[in-house]
């Protein structure tokens, strides 16, 4: 599930291009206004960003000239947002005063699947769904691809929150609406019609068994190890054994719809204006899956989970299954109701983050300790509340 970000920061000084005949503009851009994919931890190891970029002054002047070009927008102000682990992000204030998100990708390689993710995106906003909308270029594509950069443009979208530990009263039904609207819309979806497989294939248990074994090799072969790997190998110790209860607890699951996702439904993603839901971003490209892990991925979001009473986060989650089977009433019940155990299950088969010191090590930073060690204990919580907790979902959807 998403990794936490900074919010609401005032971005100026060098990363930040402007005219000559303009006066510096304090431009205020909260980074999560949009949400690249990039920026999310990604479920399998990755590469770090290739060596060599280009000079920040060069990168800037060149996300200017592609917007002029490529898209008739005439730049005012252009502000660095901290960046992914493979694009370049950037606020744009454009000389008639409106606001974009430019997102240039570092490589060419896999742009298919960056084009396939901005066009499942509209596919969802022409049905009504709340998303961030692409800006087309001069030629109606959805990336610019002909000049020196690769790049998308995103109309700016004003927001408070993200649901990212902030899924609190109203915030669960509104939630609960949006996710349902959605589905409803990617159960149309050319790419996979919507149908039911077996719930055990949710995690590959032992598979889960073999990538901590291996984890925890790495870790007890290091010289030395900080504070946090110190923690994370004794976490990792403490996930590989009770995989049998997870794997036990996977046995009695029935069959669940699997159809196409968003694929990173994380509390980043999914922006808030005050109580209501303003756009679900960062779409991945479209694939079949669970649709009780989506609805999970965000009700189970960590920080949620463990910033308020135990009583409090089941009463909202019933509240946001209530208000996704009023929006989409053919949902199975079973999807709902065992959307618990699919999320508990599925992040205790996960070795992200505790794999991220020995498998992606320029990742590491101070969010990303303190995400992996909210992320474990909120899982631990959902296993051993998973009964009571079910019970309660039970009896909310009968």
């Amino acid at each position: 599930m998403g990794r936490p970000r900074p919010r609401g920061r005032v971005l100026t000084g060098p990363a930040t291009w402007r005219p000559r005949h303009l006066t510096a503009i304090a431009m205020r851009f909260n980074e999560e206004t949009m949400s690249p994919a990039d920026q999310q931890p990604a479920p399998q190891p990755a590469p770090p960003p290739a060596p060599g970029p280009p000079a920040e002054g060069e990168l800037i002047t060149a996300v200017a000239d592609t917007l002029v070009l490529a898209y008739g927008v005439h730049p005012a102000a252009i502000t660095r947002i901290p960046q992914g682990t493979a694009t370049d992000n950037f606020a744009v204030l454009d000389q008639d005063g409106q606001r974009h998100f430019a997102k240039v990708y570092r490589t060419r390689d896999h742009l298919d699947r960056e084009r396939a993710s901005v066009e499942l995106s509209e596919y969802c906003a022409r049905a009504g769904v709340a998303t961030a909308r692409a800006t087309r270029t001069r030629e109606h594509e959805l990336l610019a691809t002909h000049g020196r950069l690769a790049m998308s443009l995103w109309a700016y979208v004003p927001h408070t929150a993200t649901a990212e530990g902030g899924l609190t009263r109203a915030r669960w039904a509104a939630a609960g609406t949006a996710m349902g609207r959605l589905h409803m819309r990617l159960s149309t979806h050319p790419a996979a019609a919507p149908h039911q497989e077996p719930g055990t294939a949710v995690c590959d248990v032992a598979a889960s068994r073999h990538r901590f074994e291996r984890l925890i090799r790495a870790y007890e072969h290091k010289s030395w190890l900080t504070e946090f790997e110190t923690w994370a190998l004794q976490a990792a110790r403490e996930r590989e054994a009770i995989l049998g209860n997870v794997e036990y607890t996977l046995a009695s699951l029935p069959r669940l719809t699997v159809q196409v996702l968003h694929g990173d439904m994380a509390g980043p993603n999914v922006l808030f204006q005050h109580h209501e839901v303003a756009a679900m971003v960062d779409f991945r490209p479209p694939a079949p899956g669970y649709l009780a892990w989506d609805i999970a991925r965000l009700s189970c979001d960590p920080q949620s989970v463990l910033e308020t009473s135990a009583e409090n986060w089941i009463t909202g989650y019933t509240e946001l299954t209530l208000a996704y089977r009023d929006t989409n009433p053919k949902a199975s019940t079973d999807d709902l109701l065992f959307s618990l155990r699919v999320g508990c299950t599925a992040m205790l088969c996960s070795a992200f983050p505790l794999s991220v010191p020995v498998e992606r090590p320029h990742l590491v930073d101070t969010a990303m300790e303190t995400y992996g060690r909210v992320r474990h204990e909120a899982a631990l919580l959902l296993l051993d509340r998973l009964p009571a907790f079910e019970k309660a979902l039970r009896d909310a959807l009968r």
